[in-house]
């Protein structure tokens, strides 16, 4: 399986509880410290941190929400990708990403930077 399929299966989940409206499913998919930019609001630090911007988002909605993993890589233990993301008439963009290997074998994310395209 290439990396881009190993994190589109993570994102396609990532997305599963963000159209339901599931905060706390989509802050599992990161770090207890992971750290999380966007322009949309300021950083969220901390995987309660990132629940919280993710109850505020779901408030806005968020059900036809779409993530597409571009590129990606993995060097041992350590992952990135860059993944193309909308939510209809709310917000288009980017995001790089930084994922770490758990010892099950999953990923989480550490660093996610979320571009607004204009």
């Amino acid at each position: 399986m290439t990396a881009v399929e190993v994190f589109q299966k993570l994102y396609d989940r990532y997305v599963d509880c963000y159209r339901s409206k599931d905060a706390t499913g989509c802050a599992s998919f990161f770090l207890d410290n992971a750290e999380l930019f966007s322009p949309y609001g300021p950083a969220a630090k901390g995987r309660n941190a990132i629940e919280a911007t993710h109850a505020e988002w779901l408030g806005e909605g968020g059900e036809d929400k779409i993530v597409t993993v571009v590129q990606a890589g993995i060097d041992g233990q350590i992952g990135w990708c860059l993944v193309h993301f909308s939510e209809g008439t709310t917000g288009h963009g980017t995001s790089l990403n930084v994922l770490h290997r758990q010892p099950d074998g999953g990923w989480l994310i550490s660093h996610c930077s979320l571009n607004e395209k204009l």
